[in-house]
């Protein structure tokens, strides 16, 4: 692929350098993280969805965040319920992918198998987890999806399934294939990324001719790069920087939380868990590191999200009770003084450096013995993702989690069920909700996931949930641009206008 030198002078520079002119039709976005992979069956981790998500990769069905048209098409025109297992999905004729080759039911069915397969580490399959699914092809643009047990939402579930050519081979790659409008024109490592608009995209031709992304771990960075003109959208700044008439605030589907590995002590104590949520003292975080706005968080998704339990109470700021707990545990033969590692990732939100130290310095002060070590996002995965870091002691990892989508069926497998990819519990009744709930319907649905939420915070005491957060953006007086709950994890060049 070609590379060029392209803003490299400001790439490799530290500090801002001159407003420089931008090229007609050009765009230039600045993001906090370079991803390190492009790969779309990886598009549902936020520096890499906002790249390649509906911009390079569609998919099949799409939410609509800006209006109230609910699920809409994107490749399938429509779809049905054949039998009480069973959806059919009618696909989008006269679609290309930037090779050329015609997009139909094979490549469908072969994206779907290569994200399950475990030949591959995709992020996209963790949502499908704990349901067996099975695509069959009936003929060039009708695909069935057959799945155990019933998911009356499968049609919003393939809305995270990026289309890939079926000859795409299993494994990841750097220079992605798809029915999008832009392709992948450039990436410098280090330095930039490249988009390219399309001439023979199927839908309508956005205004964007060519997007370049850059990064820079500084938010303030970023936002001052958008004020002086050389950048036109910085999707996340800080809510300090946030003071100019560039600046929108947007409602944020990502809520933070520290994951806890229940398997080893002294995590493995239920008094040690919740004298971790008491330790911590979340209103001192609002309106300083955090915007006003936060919300203290009960449950691994937002209050609009089926079956959020209102009666689910936020855990006190007590520390004494911490330290009460502690020595009640310590008392048992709970080795309460081992080393427990927090991880962080460096720039999974602004100020996430400085969130954390706050955290475990107030850990420490309530007699935890907490390491805070912050890492890439490349290393974050390896403590996130199963199969986690080997001969391990006890670790938390300070994450945040996105759903958008209104059901907890997009969080609760992966995150709490014994066998999720990113669960730290084993517990058999979660499990049984899990799996209840994902198979249900109407109030039965609702009042099942509402009894799990309250069952993970008091019973369980699964994480420590910190925040419902709040974004920031910065938009650049020459573009058109009004931010969504979608923008912490894509950013559809085709909504972007040019003034």
């Amino acid at each position: 692929m070609k590379r060029t030198t392209l803003l490299a002078g400001l790439l490799l520079a530290s500090s801002l350098t001159p407003a420089f002119a931008q090229e007609e039709g050009s765009v230039t976005v600045v993001l906090a993280e370079e991803p390190d992979l492009v790969e779309p069956c990886m598009a549902t981790r936020s520096n890499i969805g906002r790249i390649v998500l509906q911009n390079i990769s569609e998919t099949l069905t799409e939410l609509d965040v800006r209006g109230d048209e609910g699920l809409k098409p994107r490749l399938a025109e429509s779809w049905e319920m054949t039998d009480d297992n069973t959806w059919r999905f009618h696909l989008r004729e006269g679609v290309s992918f930037s090779d050329g080759s015609a997009f139909d039911a094979e490549d469908v069915k072969h994206s779907f198998d290569r994200a399950q397969s475990d030949q591959i580490v995709c992020e996209i399959s963790r949502y499908y987890d704990g349901i067996t699914i099975t695509p069959s092809v009936v003929d060039e643009h009708t695909i069935d999806f057959t799945t155990d047990p019933a998911q009356p939402i499968l049609p919003l579930l393939l809305s995270l399934l990026t289309i890939v050519p079926s000859e795409t081979p299993i494994e990841f790659t750097r220079e992605p294939i798809g029915t999008g409008p832009y392709v992948l024109t450039d990436w410098t490592p280090g330095q930039s990324i490249t988009l390219t608009r399309r001439d023979d995209y199927w839908g309508d031709a956005p205004a964007v001719e060519m997007a370049e992304y850059v990064f820079r771990t500084d938010a303030a960075v970023r936002a001052a790069m958008v004020e002086t003109g050389e950048a036109d959208i910085a999707p996340s700044i800080s809510a300090i920087d946030a003071t100019t008439d560039l600046d929108h605030p947007y409602p944020n589907s990502e809520t933070t939380y520290l994951r806890i590995d229940h398997s080893v002590p002294p995590l493995s104590d239920k008094r040690v868990r919740e004298a971790l949520n008491i330790a911590i003292d979340r209103e001192a975080f609002i309106g300083t590191i955090l915007p006003e706005g936060a919300d203290i968080a009960t449950a691994i998704n937002v209050p609009t999200t089926l079956g959020w339990n209102p009666d689910t109470e936020a855990w006190p700021y007590d520390p004494e009770r911490a330290r009460q707990l502690l020595e009640e545990a310590a008392a048992d033969g709970v080795p309460v003084d081992t080393e427990i590692l927090l991880v962080g990732r460096t720039g999974n939100f602004p100020g996430a450096t400085e969130f954390y130290e706050a955290i475990t310095s107030m850990l420490n002060e309530a007699g935890f013995n907490v390491k805070l070590q912050m890492v890439e996002v490349a290393e974050h995965e390896q403590f996130y993702s199963k199969p986690y870091v080997d001969d391990h002691g006890p670790i938390m990892v300070g994450a945040q989690h996105d759903n958008s989508r209104g059901d907890p069926v997009f969080s609760m497998f992966f995150k709490y069920h014994s066998e999720g990819r990113q669960s730290g519990i084993a517990d058999a009744h979660a499990d049984e909700l899990i799996e209840e709930a994902t198979a249900a319907t109407g109030e039965e649905r609702e009042a099942l996931w509402s009894e799990l939420f309250g069952y993970l915070h008091d019973d369980v005491i699964a994480d420590v949930l910190l925040f419902h957060m709040v974004g920031f953006a910065r938009v650049g007086e020459d573009v058109d641009f009004t931010p969504t709950i979608a923008t912490n994890s894509q950013l559809q060049l085709a909504e972007i206008g040019l003034k």
